[in-house]
């Protein structure tokens, strides 16, 4: 499999997986949410995730003409920063198990290095 054609798929799977997680979240899980005072937690990580699903979808795009491995550390920057920020900020909501946020800053400065990868590889495509 490509590296563009994982991106595209991953950015599919996980834009699919943020609208059933915030459907799943505004319904089943509001009560339970506000009663831990999570709400707004929950609300960030499915927003991160939304976000980085539409960029891998966008890097997969961008694929067809920019072809170099800046462009795939982006991708794999992006995905490890939506498992680690998004995963770590969920499984807070889920258990009340705070420690999880220790991690979540290391898949914040994923998602921020994938921006960073983006514009590099861009760069040098172009």
């Amino acid at each position: 499999m490509t590296m563009q054609k994982l991106f595209l798929i991953a950015g599919a799977v996980l834009g699919a997986l943020a609208v059933a997680l915030g459907a799943f979240g505004a319904h089943a899980l509001s009560d339970m949410l506000e009663a831990s005072g999570r709400t707004d937690t929950f609300e960030t990580a499915v927003k991160y995730q939304f976000f980085h699903a539409l960029a891998l979808l966008l890097l997969g795009v961008l694929m067809f003409n920019i072809k170099n491995a800046w462009m795939n550390y982006a991708g794999y920057s992006w995905l490890g920063g939506v498992i680690i920020f998004s995963g770590a900020l969920l499984l807070i909501c889920f258990t009340g198990i705070t420690k999880f946020g220790m991690v979540a800053p290391i898949g914040g400065l994923l998602l921020i290095a994938g921006w960073v990868l983006l514009a590099i590889g861009t760069a040098k495509g172009l």
